[in-house]
């Protein structure tokens, strides 16, 4: 006695079916990825603009005596300084630009002047040193974007810092 084979019938509707699944598939899951490491470049990029504008304008609140690397004014060498510093914090990402400018606050916490004649420690005499690192992203974007959805992509990275400063010189009267 022999047993009946069991033979399994074919689905000749199936045929192919994985290939157009894959089709369809593959193309979604690579945008998804593709747009997962172009934001993560992004957001690593942005945190080191961010860490060089600090740490430009730390520099400036640190910085205490005037030398003669062509400034004049203590502020001016906190200025030169801040700049200095950030520039050497981001010198790994090529065409970025920096900017370190110092302006005297109002009541209300807002910039007025950016010709600053000196820094005080009373309320109406206090400086902010504000440190700017940008870099033009829609010229040189670091991931080249996908057709079509460049759109998705910031045009200007920035990176900005902000302090306060008082002349180091003055009594404290706060």
């Amino acid at each position: 006695m022999t047993t009946p084979t069991r033979t399994r019938p074919r689905a000749r509707g199936q045929v192919g079916a994985y290939a157009v699944e894959y089709a369809i598939v593959f193309p979604v899951l690579f945008v998804v990825t593709y747009a997962i490491i172009s934001y993560a470049i992004l957001f690593s990029v942005r945190l080191g603009m961010q860490n060089a504008a600090e740490e430009g304008a730390r520099a400036a609140l640190r910085y205490q005596a005037i030398s003669a690397s062509g400034c004049n004014t203590q502020l001016a060498c906190r200025k030169l300084a801040a700049q200095t510093v950030a520039q050497e914090r981001i010198d790994w990402l090529p065409n970025a630009t920096v900017e370190a400018k110092a302006c005297l606050l109002n009541t209300d916490d807002s910039c007025t002047s950016s010709s600053v004649p000196a820094c005080g420690s009373t309320l109406d005499q206090r400086c902010q040193m504000i440190v700017t690192v940008s870099y033009d992203y829609a010229t040189r974007p670091l991931a080249p974007p996908l057709p079509g959805l460049g759109f998705l992509l910031p045009n200007k990275l920035q990176g900005r810092a902000s302090m306060l400063m008082g002349d180091p010189t003055a009594v404290n009267q706060i």
